[in-house]
C-alpha cells in the first residue's frame, strides 16, 4: 500500500472511532480532514493549496440546486415524525394485522416503507420505530431477535425507496462523472443522469424488498407460532370493522397523498427533486399543524390560502424586483419579498402547533 492509501484508511478508522464516541458528525468530518491533512503534509503526500480552493468548494456546494433537496426532505421527515404521524401508523396498522402470526412484524414492515418514502433518512425511522413498536412486541411475547431485525431491516428502506437522501447525493455526483467521462471519450453533449431516473430505478427493488421482508415474516412466525404470536382480537382497541376502517383512512389517507405528490411528480417530470422536495416540506408542515391543532384550522387554512396566491401571482404576475437601472415603469412591478414574507408569516403559524410538541 502506498502512503495515500495508508492515511485514507486511518482516516476512514478515526472518523469512524470518533463517530462512535460521541462526537458530532458536522465536526468529526471537517476535523479530521483538517488533522490528516496536515498529517498528509508532514510526510510530503498532501498540499496545503487544497485548502485554499476549500472556499470555492463550498460555495459550489452550497449554489448546488440539486442538492438543496437534502436538507428540505429531511425537514419533511422530521415534520411528520413531530406530528406523530409515524405513532398513529404504528398503532392503526397493529390493529389491522394485529390478529394475524407476525401481524405486529409486518405492520412494521408497512410503517417502515411508509416512513421511508417520506423521510428518506435512516436513522429517524429507526429510532422511531423502536421507541414505539420494540416494546409492544416483546410485551406481546415476540422473539427478540425477530423483533430487533424486522425494525432494523425496515427502518434501512429509506436508503432505497424514494426519496432517498442517499439517491440525491449519488445522483449529483454520478451525473458529474457521467458528463467527465463523455467528455473525455468526445461525445460533447451526453444524456444526463439526473436523480429522477434514480428514483424511478429503485422504487421497484424497493417495493420488492418490503414484499420480501413481509413475506419472511409471515413464513417464520406460520411456522414457529411461538416467534410472533397473535393478538387476541378482543385485546385490540378496535370498536368495530367501521371504526377500524375510519381509523385507517384517517391514518394512512394524508401520508399516501403527500407521498404521491412528491414522488408522482418526480416521476412524472412535473418537478424536480428540489422542487419536489420543497413542496412536500411544506405539505408536511401544514399535515403536522392540521394533525396537532385540527381544533384550531384557521392558520392551516390562511397558510394554504397564502401558498394559492403565490402560485397565482407567479404565473401572472411579474414579481422581480425593479433594479436602479430599469424603467421607471418597472417600479409598478409587486416586491417578490413582500409576498413571501406575507406567505411564511402564515406558514409559521400553522407550524407552530409542531414545534409546541
Amino acid at each position: 500500500m502506498t502512503g495515500n492509501e495508508v492515511m485514507v484508511a486511518v482516516m476512514v478508522i478515526g472518523v469512524c472511532g470518533a463517530l462512535m464516541l460521541g462526537f458530532p458528525v458536522a465536526f468529526t468530518l471537517a476535523g479530521a480532514s483538517m488533522v490528516f491533512g496536515l498529517v498528509g503534509y508532514f510526510f510530503d503526500i498532501f498540499s496545503l493549496s487544497f485548502f485554499g480552493v476549500l472556499p470555492n468548494r463550498i460555495f459550489g456546494v452550497m449554489t448546488n440546486e440539486v442538492l438543496i433537496a437534502v436538507p428540505l426532505f429531511v425537514f419533511m421527515g422530521v415534520m411528520l415524525e413531530r406530528s406523530k404521524v409515524a405513532e398513529e401508523l404504528l398503532d392503526t396498522m397493529g390493529a389491522l394485522f394485529g390478529t394475524m402470526r407476525g401481524g405486529l412484524g409486518i405492520s412494521v414492515c408497512v410503517v417502515g416503507a411508509l416512513l421511508a418514502a417520506s423521510t428518506g433518512i435512516v436513522g429517524a425511522t429507526v429510532v422511531t420505530m423502536g421507541l414505539l413498536s420494540l416494546p409492544t412486541m416483546l410485551r406481546r411475547g415476540y422473539d427478540p431477535k425477530l423483533a430487533t431485525g424486522v425494525i432494523a431491516a425496515s427502518g434501512t428502506l429509506g436508503q432505497i425507496i424514494p426519496p432517498s437522501i442517499v439517491l440525491v447525493v449519488l445522483g449529483d455526483q454520478i451525473s458529474n462523472a457521467h458528463q467527465e467521462a463523455q467528455r473525455s471519450l468526445g461525445n460533447w453533449s451526453p444524456d444526463p443522469v439526473s436523480v429522477g431516473d434514480l428514483f424511478a430505478g429503485a422504487l421497484l427493488p424497493g417495493l420488492g424488498l418490503v414484499g420480501l421482508y413481509m413475506l419472511y415474516t409471515g413464513v417464520v412466525c406460520w411456522l414457529k407460532p411461538e416467534v410472533g404470536p397473535a393478538i387476541p382480537r378482543e385485546e385490540l382497541m378496535t370498536d368495530g370493522s367501521g371504526g377500524l376502517l375510519s381509523r385507517v383512512l384517517h391514518a394512512m389517507v394524508a401520508p399516501a397523498v403527500l407521498i404521491i405528490a412528491v414522488l408522482g411528480s418526480i416521476l412524472a417530470g412535473i418537478a424536480t427533486p428540489t422542487e419536489a422536495a420543497a413542496v412536500g416540506a411544506i405539505g408536511a408542515t401544514l399535515l403536522g399543524g392540521h394533525r396537532l391543532g385540527s381544533d384550531r384550522p384557521l392558520p392551516i387554512y390562511t397558510a394554504v390560502l397564502s401558498l394559492v396566491a403565490i402560485l397565482i401571482l407567479v404565473a401572472n404576475v411579474d414579481l422581480i424586483p425593479p433594479s436602479i437601472d430599469q424603467n421607471p415603469c418597472a417600479q409598478s412591478r409587486v416586491p417578490m419579498n413582500i409576498m413571501v414574507h406575507g406567505s411564511w408569516v402564515s406558514l409559521i403559524h400553522a407550524s407552530q402547533h409542531v414545534a409546541r410538541i
